[in-house]
Parts: C-alpha cells; sequence; structure tokens
C-alpha cells in the first residue's frame, strides 16, 4: 500500500539526507536559534503570495515555510535534550486540534464561527493555567501594528479598551478624521510613517513603546482590588 502523502515523505527524507553526515555541510550546521531569520523571512515571503493573490508563488513559499518546519522536527530530532521528530510534531498538533474543536469531535455545539470563538479562550485557559494574564502568550517579536491589534482584542477580555490607554485621548479633530475604509486607513498611517521619518523619530519603536505602557495597564487592571481590611 503505497503512502498516503509521498510528496511529504519525500521531503521528510530530503532533509534528513541533507543534514546527515555526508550530506550538505550548512544544514548540518543550522541550530533552531540560526534558522530563526530564515523562517520570519519566509513566512512574509507567503504573505506577500497571498495578498498578491499568486498561485504559483503561494506553492512555492507554502514549501518553504513548510521545509522549515521539517527543517527544525529534524534538528529535534538528532537533539539530545529534545528528541521529538515531524511525527511528533504533527501528533501534537492533531491533539491540539480535537481539543479545541469540541463541537466536532466531541458534544459543544456551535453553529456559527462567532460561537466557536466565544468558547475557545475557555478551551486555551484550560491547557495552559499556569497563565495569569490575557496577554500572557503573546508574541513579542511581532511587528508592531499587528503586536498593538493583538494585545488591544486580548485586552477586552480584561474589561480595557483603547479608552482606557495611560495617555490623553485623542481630539474631537483627530477622531473626525478617523478612516472609513483600509485603502484611507492606508494612507494614513503611511503619511504618519512619513511624517514621524522627517522628524527623526522611529514609528515602529514609538507604537512599541506605546503598546508597553496599554499592556501596564491591562496588567494593574487585572489585578484584584485590594482588601478592604488593608486600608488604613
Amino acid at each position: 500500500m503505497s503512502a498516503p502523502h509521498p510528496g511529504l515523505d519525500e521531503l521528510v527524507a530530503t532533509v534528513a539526507l541533507l543534514r546527515a553526515p555526508g550530506g550538505c555541510p550548512w544544514d548540518a550546521d543550522q541550530t533552531h536559534e540560526s534558522l530563526v531569520q530564515y523562517l520570519v523571512e519566509e513566512c512574509w515571503e507567503l504573505i506577500d503570495a497571498i495578498e498578491a493573490g499568486d498561485r504559483a508563488e503561494m506553492l512555492e513559499e507554502l514549501g518553504d515555510v513548510l521545509y522549515q518546519v521539517l527543517f527544525h522536527a529534524d534538528i529535534a530530532a538528532h537533539t539530545g535534550d529534545e528528541r521529538f521528530d515531524i511525527d511528533d510534531v504533527a501528533r501534537h498538533m492533531t491533539a491540539k486540534m480535537v481539543s479545541r474543536h469540541p463541537h466536532v469531535f466531541g458534544d459543544r455545539e456551535a453553529e456559527t464561527a462567532d460561537d466557536v470563538v466565544a468558547f475557545w479562550e475557555d478551551l486555551k485557559a484550560d491547557e495552559k493555567p499556569h497563565r495569569t494574564s490575557v496577554l500572557d502568550g503573546v508574541p513579542r517579536g511581532m511587528p508592531a501594528l499587528a503586536l498593538a491589534r493583538k494585545v488591544l482584542a486580548k485586552a477586552e477580555k480584561a474589561g480595557v479598551t483603547a479608552q482606557d490607554a495611560p495617555w490623553p485621548a485623542v481630539s474631537d479633530a483627530a477622531a473626525a478624521t478617523s478612516p472609513a475604509t483600509e485603502q484611507e486607513l492606508g494612507r494614513q498611517l503611511f503619511e504618519l510613517v512619513a511624517s514621524a521619518r522627517e522628524q527623526g523619530l522611529d514609528a515602529e519603536r514609538a507604537l512599541r513603546a506605546a503598546v508597553r505602557e496599554f499592556e501596564d495597564e491591562v496588567r494593574r487592571a487585572e489585578q484584584p482590588p485590594a482588601s478592604a481590611g488593608n486600608l488604613h
């Protein structure tokens, strides 16, 4: 009986061959850490292909991202204190998806995508009980705009919104120019970045700093109120 995914099996074998003795010296020298830059680059190239709607480019870039996954799994398979391979990665992901979809694999009901989103946070909280904040697990390496959007979405679960940010609210005049479309938003963001550059300011760093301030506010809001017995 033939393998259900012979192309995938062949790629797994190719990665193993390149990293084995007698294979490629560069591949053999790589570590999880040294590959991070390539993983980031390949993901952004895939995003470019998706946004361009180029099927051929998507096919290639998905392969590049897949190769990174297989590369990391092969490194782990030959690292004494890690010792997991691509099958372990796949099995772990399958178990995770089954756990995250009780409306498909269990007895929970969900008729719409909103229904699913509504109970996902509870499922994730059960999986990761060590997390004490809604912000735990947010990747710090995300680009500033994506990070700000992620943090705002997480903050809402703690009852904190952008209006609770620890700085003065924007003026009514500024609010009146709020973009109505993504095209308008993109142009306004571009103009802000251009203006910042002319003034010698780093827009990416500035937004990250603002996100950190907002995160502090979220974590303060998550703290339990002081007991009345502790007030003097």
